[in-house]
């Protein structure tokens, strides 16, 4: 029998995670996954070492895009997938989550007739605010078939007027990688080199809502001085945060804060699994959190990731110091919230998604 051929697209950090085990479950099944990776995330710390640590084969085509606006970066992606589209004729495309690339590849195919297939479809934060948010929309809205990784991801998807035929409840990918790779962590004091023996916290910041303004970003630096002084923190800086937080000089004086390049996927994980508390604005950290029963403050005011909140140990606390600190003095007096881990949640969202596209693409043959 004729393998289908599904052209995977990957464009940025949260990306490797989906696509790593979706890849993994093609092998040896009617599928023949061929990845794209255009680009979009393009320093090593945020490629070749992930896709290392993560075993994802060497992309098809890298087209190269880089960084720039969000239409200039699109645009290019778009003009860069159709040759790459044309060449391939795969019987579908793939997309993951809600990145720049996610969209931009999902409108090229659809225009090309192509199906289009959405991993991590449904997600909501109500926020048209955030780029990721018109992604997410947009990209259900022109997919064939839709996979999710929460229950109620189907009720925003019918909303919308989306066929509830074409959704498929699947689990998390992102949680396949992490059950797959904890005994491959690498322990957090390989990475900290003796930092914090006693227990540390974990810090990210890349969304523009909390790096882009110099009061809030200054405002954040401050509350987190504030936390490291009895609870040593460890920050993995984004490239875009580091250059803000030099241009205003927020680097010097931090307290107890081990500030250090983005990490691979096998350190951030080491880190993740063994600190006490994670403060972050992604939307990936607040799920690996949550399957781990990590305490999580999610320095947002919204997230699209609600069962973190309503089953997790996720808890919104936005960029107010009052808040970040109240609650930041909970856990460290009661524990945090406790939480569970959602259904199928359970590292075996591939396989799952591997069984439907199989059995879907051989029905529309």
């Amino acid at each position: 029998m004729t393998r289908k051929s599904v052209l995977c697209v990957v464009g940025a950090r949260p990306n490797y995670m989906k696509i790593a085990p979706i890849l993994a479950a093609m092998t040896g099944s009617a599928l023949q996954g061929r990845l794209v990776h255009t680009g979009q995330h393009y320093d090593k710390a945020m490629n070749d070492d992930f896709f290392a640590d993560l075993n994802i084969p060497e992309p098809e085509a890298n087209l190269g895009v880089g960084s720039g606006s969000h239409a200039q970066q699109t645009a290019d992606v778009m003009m860069r997938f159709e040759p790459v589209l044309d060449a391939n004729r795969p019987d579908c495309v793939l997309v993951v989550g809600d990145v720049n690339s996610t969209l931009a590849c999902a409108l090229v195919s659809v225009k090309k007739g192509i199906p289009v297939v959405h991993v991590e479809a449904g997600l909501r934060s109500h926020d048209r605010a955030m780029p990721e948010e018109i992604n997410r929309v947009l990209t259900d809205q022109i997919s064939d078939l839709l996979f999710t990784t929460e229950k109620d991801a189907l009720a925003n998807l019918t909303r919308e007027g989306i066929d509830p035929k074409r959704v498929h409840f699947v689990g998390n990918v992102m949680i396949d990688s992490l059950l797959w790779n904890l005994k491959r962590a690498v322990p957090a004091q390989e990475t900290l080199n003796g930092f914090a023996p006693q227990g540390f916290g974990l810090v990210t910041l890349h969304r523009p809502s909390n790096v882009d303004d110099p009061v809030v970003l200054a405002r954040l630096f401050k509350t987190l001085a504030e936390i490291s002084k009895d609870l040593p923190l460890a920050f993995p800086i984004h490239p875009r945060t580091k250059a803000q937080a030099e241009r205003l000089g927020l680097l010097d004086g931090m307290g107890h804060i081990r500030f250090m390049p983005p990490l691979g996927y096998l350190n951030l994980l080491g880190l993740l699994k063994e600190s006490r508390l994670v403060l972050t604005d992604s939307g990936g950290l607040q799920e690996e959190s949550t399957a781990l029963g990590v305490a999580c403050l999610t320095l947002r005011e919204n997230t699209e990731r609600p069962v973190t909140i309503s089953e997790g140990t996720n808890r919104l606390v936005g960029n107010d110091p009052g808040r970040i600190l109240a609650a930041f003095h909970d856990v460290m007096q009661k524990g945090g919230k406790r939480g569970r881990v959602p259904d199928l949640w359970d590292g075996q969202a591939a396989t799952r998604i591997v069984s439907v596209l199989s059995g879907w693409l051989g029905a529309c043959a």
